[in-house]
């Protein structure tokens, strides 16, 4: 898996945690575990009733252990949604 991120490398990445969160930010590193390290980063938390909100983090390190999931953001389109309108489930927590 590692190698398959040095593509990612300085580009916007969202990863999805163990936990059930998201995470949006510039890839600027990993490690043999899979540590990540984002810069200029955000959570984003759904919700039900409301849209979805962008809790600013800006640098954040995600433990490796932890990611369950990276993909890169294609930011043309990632500018185009109105995240105030989007209303949806949180993730559960994987289980294991």
């Amino acid at each position: 898996m590692a190698s398959g991120l040095d593509s990612f490398v300085n580009h916007t990445v969202s990863i999805i945690t163990s936990d059930g969160r998201n995470f949006i930010g510039t890839l600027k590193g990993y490690d043999q575990t899979i540590n990540i390290i984002l810069d200029e980063s955000h959570e984003r938390v759904y919700s039900t009733t409301t849209g979805v909100e962008q809790v600013m983090l800006g640098l954040h390190i995600i433990r490796g252990d932890n990611v369950a999931i990276i993909g890169q953001i294609d930011e043309e389109v990632d500018n185009r949604l109105n995240l105030t309108n989007i209303k949806a489930e949180p993730l559960n927590p994987v289980v294991h």
